[in-house]
């Protein structure tokens, strides 16, 4: 094991990053260079992990996470991220705050952040706000520190937001690297992202915009596939065909699951709301217009009715490479038969890769520990190293 961690480690050492003393927020305004150390920091801390080696870097400290919406996987996985590195967890949990009488963000930012070396944040609620209200949080918390209110600036991460889930899409991009054996082999192989029909309204556009977003860096083939009118927001589809470019491969836009599934190597089927629809929904939610809201539930639910057979099930998997495509999903999938009536996914397909799902979300919390050790440490590396030799 020491062979390959000490391999490791030197791959990380001669990569250049610009993640020390800055925040780690969308996936496409870091380098390839920095994606790479966080993968690779991700694998070294698993990995030794496994090996029962400490890997506490702080001696004290805390990292401090505030979730505006529902959590499991990400909620445990940062605070497994943190105790990982040895800072203790506190969870700002805003009713029993003083935000509830109108505390700004500038002072909760600085009053939560003495000792604090990260602050993570889930914001996916109100489209065109989470990223916004990260970068405020951010830009307090710098301001703070430059005129020594705070003895460091703890660095911000993004836990999901209305943009991007770079937590996810990293442990998605982990998950393939390992499945397949490398990121220079995932080149060239086909992942189709695609809606799934789902009983509820109202799921984030973050992870099919961060998995099209990510994919499309490391030379992959891939298909985004919706219903007419399930539109993501279009800068992100900018990204994906930029990158795409970049780095040799390609992306695809159709409204067939079928054509998306044909021959692919990867599915991601994820439901997701219109983005047209969370536009609105987070104006009534804003102004607090619940019969409106109680409406628009109403109309969204009846037309995501309309693509029921949005399902990844045995036939729709057979049509891909060899029948056996790797299926994945960020969790909680709507299972047809099993969580709800219809949904997602086939209870059988979940079932022949529920276990492979539980290895990619096992992913999350090492990336995160990854984030947060790059942000505070100028030679993460270095820091890893001496952890071999104690």
């Amino acid at each position: 094991m020491n062979d390959n961690v000490q391999e490791l480690l030197d791959q990380l050492g001669a990569l250049k990053t610009g993640l020390h003393q800055h925040d780690f927020l969308l996936t496409w305004e870091r380098t390839p260079d920095e994606l790479r150390a966080v993968l690779l920091a991700a694998e070294i801390l698993e990995q030794l992990h496994r090996e029962k080696i400490d890997t506490s870097v702080f001696n004290s400290g805390l990292a401090v996470s505030n979730f505006r919406d529902q959590s499991t996987r990400t909620r445990f996985s940062f605070a497994s991220a943190a105790n990982l590195l040895g800072l203790g967890v506190a969870d700002l949990d805003e009713s029993k705050s003083q935000i509830a009488h109108g505390e700004t963000v500038r002072e909760t930012a600085n009053m939560i952040s003495f000792t604090a070396e990260v602050l993570g944040i889930r914001d996916d609620i109100f489209l065109g706000e989470g990223h916004k209200y990260m970068l405020e949080v951010a830009a307090a918390v710098e301001e703070g520190f430059r005129e020594g209110v705070l003895p460091q600036r703890p660095a911000v991460v993004n836990l999901q937001c209305d943009l991007d889930h770079p937590t996810q899409s990293l442990a998605d991009l982990m998950h393939l690297q390992q499945t397949f054996g490398s990121l220079d082999a995932l080149r060239g192989k086909k992942i189709a992202m695609t809606w799934a029909y789902s009983p509820s309204y109202g799921k984030p556009l973050s992870v099919p915009q961060a998995i099209i977003s990510l994919m499309t860096r490391f030379g992959m083939e891939v298909v985004l596939a919706h219903p007419e009118g399930y539109d993501l927001v279009p800068e992100t589809l900018d990204n994906a065909r930029e990158f795409a470019e970049q780095s040799g491969g390609s992306f695809t836009h159709v409204h067939d699951m079928a054509e998306a599934f044909a021959d692919a190597d990867v599915v991601y089927p994820k439901s997701w709301a219109p983005m047209h629809v969370m536009e609105q929904r987070s104006r009534l939610l804003r102004g607090g217009e619940s019969a409106k809201l109680a409406e628009l539930e109403k109309q969204c639910l009846e037309n995501n009715k309309r693509h029921v057979d949005w399902e990844c099930n045995e036939a729709m998997m057979a049509k891909t490479r060899g029948g056996a495509a790797l299926y994945m999903h960020c969790l909680p999938a709507d299972i047809t038969g099993v969580s709800c009536e219809a949904g997602e996914v086939a209870a059988s397909v979940f079932e022949k890769y529920r276990l492979d799902t539980y290895r990619e979300a096992g992913h999350k919390p090492f990336v995160i520990a990854a984030m947060m050790l790059l942000t505070r440490f100028e030679h993460p590396a270095e820091v890893l190293r001496r952890l071999l030799n104690q």
